[in-house]
């Protein structure tokens, strides 16, 4: 059975609200980081530990905005995604303080860690990659991918799979092309899924009616798809079962 619990932790004297699920057992297992979209860790978005333990995995899902802090406002998350991105020591402070909680659960093998992200937290997983973090794979869906910093992409010690929707005005062309030039630069073991008719945010069911954030809605099969491609590249760096 799994079980999950809310857990508070402190990032630079900031009380943080994150979501930890164990799987079925008593022995260590793989653990799974889990950065949240921009607008926080939504009721949607506390479900995703309890579908990675479903599957065997001890899984965290952190909290980059504080105080389980969830935005209505689009303006509000706009502004507070912005002051993240300013600050990349931050947001590696951030996810790295996430991990932290992650391994400090005595059911989660250390020596097997992936992180995941959605939206910004697609960005926040890839700057705590590059910060050397020992993650054996790194998933982002719909993430943002201006290279932040190419000199400490070579830092990645894990395989890299970038998941974004064809079709995403927040990650266009030129973004992905970037993003290519800085993996190969850095000689990491990446890839990159494009889903037609995909825009952004295409995992979450519970984005805003279309046309009220243009380029924002649910695609249901790119968001199976890409949550396959996920499970693949889990069973290769972790073996499956």
């Amino acid at each position: 059975m799994v079980t999950a619990r809310d857990i508070e932790y402190r990032v630079n004297g900031s009380t943080m609200r994150g979501r930890l699920a164990l799987p079925d057992g008593t022995g260590q297992r793989p653990g799974v980081l889990i950065a949240h979209e921009g607008n926080g860790l939504d009721e949607f978005q506390r479900t995703r530990p309890e579908r990675l333990a479903e599957l065997g995995y001890v899984a965290f899902a952190l909290d980059y905005h504080g105080d389980g802090r969830v935005f209505t406002d689009s303006a509000q998350m706009l502004a507070r995604v912005e002051v993240l991105g300013n600050d990349l020591d931050l947001v590696r402070t951030l996810g790295q303080a996430g991990l932290d909680v992650l391994t400090a659960e005595p059911r989660t093998d250390p020596t097997r860690l992936a992180a995941i992200g959605y939206c910004f937290g697609g960005t926040t997983v890839l700057e705590l990659a590059r910060s050397g973090a020992d993650l054996k794979a790194v998933v982002g869906f719909h993430p943002g991918l201006l290279p932040s910093r190419p000199a400490d992409s070579p830092n990645i010690r894990g395989k890299v799979l970038m998941c974004i929707g064809a079709n995403d005005p927040i990650v266009p062309m030129a973004q992905r092309v970037a993003f290519e030039e800085d993996m190969r630069a850095a000689g990491v073991d990446w890839r990159m899924n494009l889903y037609g008719r995909a825009e952004h945010s295409f995992t979450h069911p519970r984005t805003p009616a279309p046309g009220t954030l243009p380029g924002v809605r649910y695609h249901q099969p790119s968001d199976e798809r890409s949550w396959r491609a996920m499970i693949d590249l889990f069973d290769e760096v972790f073996g499956a079962g």
